[in-house]
């Protein structure tokens, strides 16, 4: 049996899988499809995905549940299946972990914003994750809320996650760094700023995915949180800056050139390893074989 997850990120390093859209893409979802529900559309490729990661040597995968919040889904007529796609996200991901492995359900943004920047209250926001999470909740070992660039909306995630009584993650997605201005989300949010909110919202950790950023900002920026925090820290880069290719957003960072700055992140201060866009299982293993080398 697994240890309790907090016990595991504060006793090493857990190794994460890499990235599910990306993954998605190259066994067919097609543009605009809806990532949620392949859950129950093509289960088995969604449970080929994790059983990669995991045969990779990940300890933990996420959910295929990002984009799984009742407004999300609104767009792609699914409002109703909240529950239905949340449920079969994290049966599929304890269904290839076991009970030996972790699952951490994965949640992302909303595309909304609080007023007075867009039309939502801050309640709204609570309750449409809470909807969500608590579905996440029925077999997930944490809960990890992720690319978030807002911390008004970081926030009302974390309060509905906390409310489950699993372990919260709290990730923000970071552009590069500015003289002076350092790492900021595109909505302004500092690294100092999101640490201190989210050490006062009482996260069981933190940390950075995705962004605009490769793993040697990623690198820099888990070192800056650890100045501020003895908080379990996440880090979650792209394989690589995003580029812009025939009018497609690539990410062609090798698995080798990532592993050279893996052992950097973690001793940087990284409690948890893993990748996001573009990041396949051939990075995840070559990330395995680093840290086992430490």
């Amino acid at each position: 049996m697994r240890k309790p997850f907090l016990g595991r990120i504060k006793g090493g390093v857990l190794l994460c899988d890499g990235a599910m859209g990306t993954q998605l893409d190259a066994h067919g979802l097609e543009a605009g499809e809806c990532h949620e529900q392949w859950n129950v559309l093509h289960p088995e490729k969604v449970m080929q995905i994790h059983t990669s990661y995991l045969d990779a040597g990940a300890e933990a995968v996420l959910t295929n549940t990002f984009g799984g919040n009742r407004w999300l889904l609104e767009r792609h007529g699914l409002g109703e299946k909240v529950g239905e796609l949340n449920s079969a996200g994290v049966k599929l991901a304890r269904s290839a972990a076991g009970e030996e492995r972790y699952v951490v359900g994965d949640v992302g943004p909303t595309a909304e914003f609080v007023f007075p920047l867009g039309t939502r209250k801050e309640e709204e926001f609570v309750e449409v994750f809470g909807e969500q999470v608590s579905f996440l909740a029925e077999g997930a070992d944490a809960i990890a809320i992720q690319t978030m660039t807002a911390l008004e909306e970081l926030v009302a995630a974390v309060r509905a996650a906390k409310e489950t009584g699993l372990p919260v993650i709290g990730s923000m997605a970071f552009q590069p760094e500015v003289p002076g201005k350092g790492f900021r989300t595109i909505m302004g949010v500092g690294i100092e700023q999101m640490v201190r909110r989210l050490e006062e919202e009482g996260v069981d950790a933190l940390g950075a995915n995705c962004g605009t950023v490769d793993i040697a900002d990623m690198v820099r920026i888990v070192r800056q949180m650890r100045e501020l925090t003895s908080l379990p820290i996440l880090a979650e880069p792209n394989a690589g800056r995003p580029r812009l290719v025939d009018e497609k957003t690539v990410f062609d960072q090798t698995p080798e050139v990532m592993a050279e700055h893996v052992r950097a992140l973690v001793e940087a201060g990284a409690s948890i390893v893993g990748g996001c866009c573009g990041t396949t299982p051939e990075h995840i293993r070559v990330f395995a074989e680093r840290i086992s080398q430490r």
